[in-house]
């Protein structure tokens, strides 16, 4: 039962090397599938309501000075740089995930952002950016009158 088995072409087959070559086969499809949003740095949150839009985004370790917020119509980009960590004459890397990088990030908004009255805080690696709407873009009130 555990042995080779015979298929009906008549060629020997066993069991374990076929689970090793479908796990082989599977890795190999679904390689780069378990990370899909890894491209998207920094990661952002993005709140809306009539007057504004909300961004959050995770910089940590990124010096303010280094980074920048530019604004066009429906769209705004983040973008800078995080400096290589500097090691002393005496340490070595026991392992290395994080590097000194450019990064640049534009999200697209439903509204044209009024450029003059973009605010932005940056504070314990979250930085906040209020993108309010332009005037013509705000939702107006319309009074109905009733007969």
């Amino acid at each position: 039962m555990f042995g080779p088995t015979v298929w009906q072409f008549g060629r020997s087959v066993d069991p374990f090397s076929e689970m090793l070559r479908l796990r082989s086969e599977m890795n190999r499809l679904f390689s780069g599938a378990a990370y899909p949003f890894e491209h998207a740095y920094p990661p952002v949150n993005v709140w809306m309501n009539e007057k504004s839009a909300v961004v959050t985004v995770e910089l940590p370790g990124v010096d303010a000075s280094k980074m920048d917020i530019s604004a066009l119509d429906d769209k705004v980009t983040i973008s800078g740089a995080r400096g290589p960590e500097i090691l002393k004459e005496d340490e070595t890397y026991h392992r290395k995930e994080r590097n000194g990088s450019k990064f640049s990030r534009t999200l697209h908004l439903t509204f044209k952002i009024d450029g003059k009255s973009i605010e932005a805080r940056y504070e314990k690696g979250i930085l906040n950016i209020v993108l309010p709407r332009e005037e013509a873009e705000k939702p107006k009130k319309i009074t109905i009158k009733a007969s």
